[in-house]
């Protein structure tokens, strides 16, 4: 097998049909590729949509969730030689997706690559478009000079996710664990950009703290050094706000987007504050906290909630 596709997933039946149709409607060129799915505990149809694809289903307890070993039941799974990564919730732009993706690692000149990350109209915050162009720009770096990576679109040989495996523990951020690891080690990391998928995030202002916080403390583990004050709260969420603006203004669009600026930034930045200051061991009720918000924001509507860079990343990113 050359390549295998790998999604993770709970809950994404309503964009999966349409990834999966792009998936298979994509030029292989005469290249061998099967579709894996990682799912955690759907209940609104993924598994079937899924088998109706003739995708292979691995099923991971939601007790045991964590992104890393998430992706690394499905890499065990697979039998390519190339491991492309994709969110449940991202569409392939173009029929060459797959075949822009792969196609540093198969010249030889990256270890592990990831692709654009652009927003579909309508179903992304402005200031998460502003981060997309930011994270992902119009061109290539093959390879690059850090080890910035996201598994929202990335692709990987065998080889290389055999001998670093993705880590189990973190909150999120696997991807650039491991990206960190290679790269000290001599590895090569490249940034295709001809290789596009429209990322949709639809999430609630809780859900977009949580998911930079959760952010925050795996990057406490990778890159220690780095410590945000109250200060650095205010000063980045200010910079945020003035820069997306001028951008909506260039787009005559500030009136209508400057409410939902002001309040993404601020969500994002006092995440990560958050994030960064909390050195606690996470209990299971904390860790569902992120990694399932949706469901923990259903289960607050008859209870109690759960107590408590860089480009976005989510429970299928």
């Amino acid at each position: 097998m050359d390549i295998s596709i790998i999604i993770r997933t709970l809950n994404e039946a309503k964009w999966l049909p349409e990834l999966l149709k792009a998936v298979r409607g994509q030029q292989l060129n005469g290249l061998s590729c099967e579709t894996i799915l990682v799912d955690s505990g759907s209940t609104d149809g993924t598994l079937q949509i899924a088998a109706s694809f003739g995708c292979k289903i691995v099923t991971i307890d939601k007790s045991q969730f964590t992104f890393g070993r998430s992706l690394n039941h499905g890499c065990e799974a697979a039998s390519g030689r190339y491991l492309v990564l994709i969110s449940g919730h991202c569409v392939p732009v173009g029929n060459d997706w797959l075949l822009n993706l792969c196609k540093p690692l198969d010249d030889d000149i990256c270890d592990y690559g990831y692709g654009r990350q652009i927003t579909r109209e309508g179903y992304s915050k402005f200031s998460e478009k502003c981060l997309l162009l930011k994270y992902f720009p119009d061109g290539s770096k093959l390879p690059q000079g850090d080890f910035f990576c996201n598994n929202a679109n990335s692709v990987l040989r065998r080889e290389t996710w055999e001998k670093y495996r993705f880590d189990e523990e973190l909150t999120g951020l696997e991807d650039m664990a491991l990206a960190k690891q290679l790269w000290q080690d001599g590895g090569k990391i490249g940034y295709a950009a001809a290789a596009i998928v429209e990322h949709i995030h639809e999430e609630s202002w809780s859900q977009i703290r949580r998911r930079y916080e959760r952010e925050a403390i795996a990057l406490q583990a990778i890159m220690p050094e780095i410590h945000v004050s109250i200060s650095d709260f205010v000063r980045y969420t200010a910079i945020g706000i003035l820069f997306d603006s001028a951008a909506a203004l260039q787009e005559h669009r500030l009136l209508k987007h400057f409410g939902e600026i002001v309040m993404f930034r601020a969500m994002q930045y006092w995440g990560t504050w958050r994030g960064n200051n909390d050195h606690r061991k996470l209990s299971r009720e904390a860790k569902e906290k992120y990694f399932y918000p949706r469901s923990t924001e259903r289960s607050s509507s008859r209870g109690p909630e759960f107590s408590n860079r860089r480009a976005p990343a989510d429970e299928g990113a």
